[in-house]
């Protein structure tokens, strides 16, 4: 019996789902709009693939979905819960107070009252202070008068000895049992106000993911799929399953971008490129490296600084619905776009806006598999000069942004992905060469589809307290844990990566170091 598996991903514009089978060939692949719910459109994409593809659904046995609903949440500050804050690390760290520069309007929407108390620990993993359990109590207790729907715990330097942290989630189990306890150093790495935000996030969209989940679970079982096991892209270009994600869903906030750069490679075998995502809104371009997406050192999230991990990805207002225009003799493009409804206010379409698809269409360098599209209005329609000045203009700022993504001179592999790919030409400005895949339209869906469950682990050491084989060894091993716990087979896991950056603006010699662990799915 040959077993198959579901991705799903969503885009502005558009949500593609794939089936692929076990050896990751392509069965059938399907695009519909998104929807301004992102649920709704998943699960029309996800009904149309099944039944079109004449799958058997007994032989479905995964379901991966690359989803927007936490970054939506937070943009919008819509359903987010609201959570209780506390920071450990007095007398230090309080010269700024938790949230202190977030945007005014989210943090109203997320805070439930703060609380800094005395503990943490040095770099080195000796206490700084004892731990205030008598301050930390009446905290919980406030807490859980004010109705807090998570809490969020920080404590200096956790990412060395988590003891502080943990000590609260066990009193929080004693006081406030039934809400979710986020500890920081199982979120990011060092650098505690980035850090704390990210925790503050992510347990503020706990209550945004479980409604996704219930959602989409109801929908697998509506459509006979509820033997089938759920799994969420992460940032990184893994997978997890649904029952790490609820309690991890920041690590889905941009998930979609990594799917497109992960599929770049399974639909190349290409591990180190640079890759230019077209959609209908913008183009995302990041980088390969050994397979996964380069990661970023901190991500702007809905106004938060954070350091949770994440693709290094330049994003600019240049796709396929991207309208253009003549202002004052100059020829401009995006980064306003038609998005989804290319198909009704596009020239080839019988519309009246000339959009960067249009221009390609005119130019004679893209074509699309649509009866309703008719390339000859746009070249009757929009005067040669414009075409050449726009499409000009177009392909010098991809050059741009693919050279701010580069970090060496020497030309690079560009690996071009996404339903508005086709408009680009395969020569470009510092490529050594240029790719465009097949199924490149499906990219993201197919980076969905065939992650591997990972999990990554940044800790600090210092090799005067411990020696660097066993550093090594212990952040490995917590990496490994943590991917069997995201759903990882135990006899697939491997170390996929271990990164050592020297801290030498600390003594004792300091390092961190970070570890990914990814396996085979666990059926």
């Amino acid at each position: 019996m040959t077993r198959y598996k579901v991705g799903i991903d969503v885009g502005s514009t558009h949500t593609d789902a794939v089936i692929l089978d076990e050896n990751n060939n392509l069965i059938y692949a399907e695009k519909t709009m998104t929807t301004p719910d992102v649920t709704s459109g998943i699960i029309n994409a996800l009904k149309l693939v099944i039944e079109r593809s004449g799958v058997n659904k007994d032989d479905i046995t995964a379901v991966m979905f690359g989803t927007t609903h936490i970054i939506n949440a937070i943009v919008q500050r819509r359903g987010l819960g609201r959570v209780g804050v506390i920071r450990i690390g007095l007398p230090a760290t309080e010269a700024i107070e938790p949230m202190l520069d977030w945007p005014a309007d989210l943090r109203d929407s997320v805070n439930t009252g703060s609380v800094m108390v005395r503990g943490g620990h040095d770099y080195t993993g000796e206490p700084i202070t004892m731990f205030d359990e008598d301050n930390i109590r009446r905290a919980l207790e406030t807490f859980r008068d004010r109705k807090v729907e998570a809490v969020a715990v920080t404590s200096v330097w956790s990412v060395v000895n988590p003891e502080h942290e943990t000590k609260v989630r066990d009193l929080a189990k004693e006081i406030i049992p039934d809400v979710p306890v986020v500890l920081s150093h199982e979120i990011s790495s060092i650098g505690l106000l980035e850090r704390e935000n990210a925790t503050i996030l992510n347990a503020a969209t706990i209550k945004v993911m479980i409604n996704a989940i219930n959602a989409l679970r109801n929908a697998l079982a509506e459509m006979g799929l509820e033997h089938a096991r759920m799994f969420f892209a992460q940032n990184d270009g893994t997978t997890a399953s649904a029952e790490y994600i609820v309690r991890f869903p920041i690590f889905t906030v941009v998930a979609p971008i990594s799917n497109s750069i992960r599929g770049a490679y399974v639909l190349t075998g290409i591990p180190n490129a640079i890759v230019a995502d077209t959609g209908g809104t913008t183009t995302n371009i990041g980088a390969l490296v050994n397979g996964y997406p380069r990661e970023a050192l901190e991500i702007e999230i809905g106004g938060v600084r954070t350091n949770i991990r994440a693709p290094d990805v330049i994003a600019i207002g240049l796709a396929g619905g991207s309208i253009v225009e003549v202002k004052d003799g100059n020829v401009k493009v995006g980064p306003v776009s038609v998005g989804y409804r290319l198909i009704y206010e596009g020239i080839a379409w019988g519309g009246n806006t000339i959009t960067a698809t249009d221009i390609a269409l005119a130019k004679g360098v893209m074509r699309i598999d649509d009866p309703r599209c008719n390339p000859e209005l746009a070249r009757s329609k929009i005067p040669s000069w414009l075409v050449e000045r726009a499409y000009a203009k177009m392909v010098d700022m991809l050059e741009d942004a693919l050279d701010r993504i580069k970090t060496r001179p020497e030309p690079e592999t560009v690996i071009l992905v996404g339903g508005g790919s086709a408009m680009w030409p395969r020569t470009l400005r510092g490529a050594r060469e240029v790719i465009r895949p097949e199924y490149a339209q499906y990219a993201n869906a197919v980076g969905a589809a065939t992650a591997l469950v990972g999990a990554t682990v940044e800790k600090a050491y210092s090799y005067e307290q411990v020696s660097r084989d066993k550093a090594i060894q212990d952040a490995s091993e917590e990496a490994k844990k943590r991917a069997i716990e995201a759903g990882a087979d135990p006899s697939t896991i491997e170390v996929a990566e271990v990164e050592e950056i020297a801290m030498p603006y600390l003594p004792g010699n300091a390092v961190k170091i970070r570890v990914k662990a990814v396996g085979k799915l666990k059926l």
